[in-house]
């Protein structure tokens, strides 16, 4: 790793880069605090984002800065961020700060994204501009969106950024009750709307995107918050009865929002059915995206959030539930714990003696510990013995103080006993599921840890806390945002549709609700202890 020095305002900030991604400094600063003023999905069209290079090698001086930069700002140090790619310690200084938002791109970028994996049809020649596609993945507690060429299926842009929402409750079941007030409902689904018009409106704004170029646009999200979007049938999830039986989440008219959006009268936009009460079609938009039904069974998807999901193929039937992970995974469970945003710890590690070393997002200034990070400190604390299996301190104390770039921050029986109770709904879930599916969970192929919180989780910390299965190396994977890859595949490619409906067809529901081996599953999974799985 590489550390890039961030003069702002005179004040110094230090990021850590890989230099092996070929980045360039827009990239590295995007999902941080310190965003470059752009608007050319950085082409160098637009030469707004200027920053000067104070100390090291920002790289050879481009044509394209040739043609934006005269001669006399290029001697003094002047360059396009979108321009230079940083192999090693750089110092710079920001000249033209973006305007704040909520909307940033995910730390890697579009490289972060992955590949799609599907070959675009042959749409063949448009007069004018090229016709653009948006996929949504619509989250309890964040909401992400990409940008996509539709000839090419190239991704253009990526954001993601807070679900609003989750001033009404950081889990499901407690909007579900919100929405039944008066005139709650509107105000649920006014907010999401708001939220996805926002994101759109700083996407066109940074980007230079028009947005009457977008005809289609894919929606994808767990039933609850697909609901609530379309402010349609939410009150049935109240019912039990419900949860497993199809939801119609589709807008009464889709045209309303493509006005709110500022998007063309013509724009398609398709709310992707989920397949039942909580488990919505983000889960199937993973089994698109990582095609599953092609894969080697058994083979298990969990995508990590506030409503946690899986799916377990067997390589004839597509085993889906649904469990509670509450706000541990995404939002935050406690007095120093918050989202995976700027500022949150995401890694921790043993440093030299009783000290340790963090990692954080997008800045250099610790302002919680999210869900992947609050992982990696309780293995550190496991592995010291500071902390027993059921999640006390060992010296009896209340709370644990830690130092994270100069900060103190202090994790409490409260946060872990979140994190416990998340833990233990995904154990005993993928323990249920694997039963009924007739397999052992040291059988799988092939498990994809998916989500926001999945994308940073560190496997080895994961498994010893009892979190994921400790199956053999190469066998688990971080797969990212699933959910909206498979949403961006369903915009474009050829044969995700046919996936979509195979995967709707050979589906078979596990309630674990009405499984008696889940209770004792999860009493099992509470402790803080390697999964217990037979070979």
């Amino acid at each position: 790793m590489a550390t890039l020095r961030v003069r702002v305002d005179g004040t110094l900030h230090a990021l850590a880069f890989d230099p092996a991604a070929g980045a360039s400094l827009r990239g590295i600063l995007e999902p941080t605090d310190y965003r470059v003023r752009t608007a050319c999905l950085g082409l160098g069209a637009c030469g707004l984002c200027r920053i000067r290079v104070l100390r090291g090698d920002a790289g050879a001086v481009t044509a394209v800065e040739r043609a934006q930069l005269d001669e006399v700002l290029l001697l003094d140090g002047i360059r396009l961020a979108c321009q230079c790619h940083p192999m090693a310690d750089l110092e710079i200084e920001v000249l033209s700060l973006a305007a704040p938002t909520n909307w940033r791109m995910p730390a890697g970028g579009l490289k972060g994204f992955g590949s799609l994996r599907w070959t675009p049809p042959l749409s063949g020649h448009h007069r004018g501009a090229r016709p653009l596609g948006v996929a949504v993945d619509l989250g309890t507690s964040h909401i992400s969106l990409a940008v996509l060429d539709l000839d090419s299926g190239r991704p253009l842009t990526l954001r993601f950024g807070p679900n609003p929402q989750r001033a009404h409750g950081a889990d499901i079941m407690t909007r579900l009750v919100v929405a039944g007030g008066a005139g709650q409902a509107e105000n649920l689904a006014a907010l999401a709307r708001g939220a996805i018009g926002e994101a759109l409106g700083e996407i066109a704004r940074s980007e230079g995107i028009d947005l009457a170029r977008i005809t289609r646009m894919t929606v994808v999200g767990n039933t609850a918050m697909l609901s609530l979007l379309a402010n349609r049938n939410h009150q049935q999830l109240l019912e039990p009865r419900n949860w497993f039986a199809p939801v119609d989440c589709a807008p009464a008219d889709a045209a309303p929002w493509a006005q709110e959006w500022s998007l063309s009268p013509g724009v398609t936009i398709e709310v992707i059915p989920p397949l039942a009460g909580f488990v919505g079609s983000d889960l199937l938009a993973g089994v698109v995206a990582e095609r599953m039904l092609e894969r080697p069974a058994p083979c298990l998807l969990i995508d990590f959030g506030t409503n946690s999901e899986m799916a377990l193929w067997t390589g004839k039937t597509l085993w889906v539930t649904a469990t509670a992970g509450g706000p541990a995974f995404e939002a935050s469970a406690g007095r120093d714990c918050i989202p995976a945003e700027a500022g949150a710890v995401y890694h921790v590690r043993e440093g030299v003696g009783d000290a340790l070393e963090c990692d954080i997002v997008g800045t250099d200034e610790a302002r919680g510990l999210c869900g992947s990070g609050l992982v990696d400190l309780l293995a550190c604390l496991l592995r010291r013995g500071q902390i027993n299996t059921i999640g006390r301190f060992a010296d009896g104390s209340e709370r644990f103080h830690f130092e994270a770039n100069g900060r103190v921050l202090s994790l409490g029986w409260r946060e872990i006993d979140a994190l416990q109770r998340a833990k233990a709904a995904i154990g005993a879930g993928v323990a249920v599921l694997c039963e009924c599916a007739g397999i052992n969970p040291a059988e799988l192929r092939h498990l994809l840890a998916a989500g926001l919180f999945g994308r940073h989780l560190d496997l080895k910390n994961a498994a010893q806390i009892g979190l994921l299965p400790a199956l053999p190396a190469g066998r688990i994977s971080l797969a990212g945002n699933t959910a909206l890859a498979g949403a961006c595949a369903l915009l474009f490619a050829e044969g995700a549709r046919q996936m979509l409906a195979d995967a709707r067809g050979c589906t078979r529901f596990v309630n674990l609700g009405n499984t008696a081996a889940f209770d004792a599953a999860f009493l099992d999974h509470l402790f803080l202890q390697p999964m217990s799985i037979s070979s």
